[in-house]
């Protein structure tokens, strides 16, 4: 039987992305696609920073994502953060490598869309009003 590390859980805005790992070739699949499919390189360096700083651990296994809501950074930004959660657990180095690269990673980031409010087109905009 093959051995499962996780789940471990990202969040960003509506985003959660849920991570296992397993023993592999360094393959990551979100939502069972390929990361080649996902998204554009900008989108795919994102995801893939934290493993840089562990790139024998990652050479080494697999990575499945199983992502839900969010658009498409958001899905990024929650799938690099439970990555980096993942190998900052399993060693206190590169988690001190991965805070000094950015913080945000380990960290988080709390910020979320403010709700519509009644008789409005968004947050704050009013509906306009012309009196001539």
């Amino acid at each position: 039987m093959v051995k499962l590390m996780g789940p471990f859980i990202g969040r960003r805005k509506t985003a959660i992305a849920r991570l296992f790992i397993r023993p592999g070739k360094g393959n990551i699949y979100i939502n069972n696609q390929p990361l080649t499919y996902y998204g554009n390189e900008i989108i795919r360096n994102k995801i893939l920073a934290p493993l840089y700083f562990d790139e024998k651990f990652w050479k080494n296994h697999d990575f499945y994502v199983k992502v839900e809501g969010g658009g498409v950074v958001a899905i990024a930004d929650a799938v690099s953060f439970a990555i980096s959660k993942a190998l900052a657990i399993r060693s206190s180095t590169v988690a001190q490598k991965i805070k000094e690269y950015n913080r945000v990673l380990l960290a988080g980031d709390p910020r979320q869309t403010e709700p519509k409010k009644p008789n409005r087109y968004s947050a704050r905009r009013f509906k306009q009003k012309s009196y001539r």
